[in-house]
């Protein structure tokens, strides 16, 4: 199986996804930001690569009322 090509960027973010869900930290934006060294506005496209990539799905608030924004949470990388 042919391994995916990440830029630097992509490899941060992911990185820090994968490590805020295993210290069972929920993959916010701010949080996948303040984990990655990035600014909130450097990840936008890097979380759009990796959804298109099939590496990390976005998730909606499912609790009405109580919306904390969009989460991010990784798939295992093949």
């Amino acid at each position: 199986m042919q391994q995916m090509q990440l830029s630097e960027v992509e490899q941060r973010v992911y990185q820090a996804v994968t490590a805020l869900e295993a210290r069972g930290q929920v993959p916010y934006p701010d949080m996948i930001a303040e984990e990655s060294g990035l600014a909130a506005e450097q990840l936008n496209a890097p979380l759009h690569l990796l959804t298109e990539k099939g590496l990390l799905h976005r998730e909606d608030s499912p609790m009405a009322g109580l919306d904390f924004g969009p989460r991010f949470c990784a798939r295992q990388m093949a």
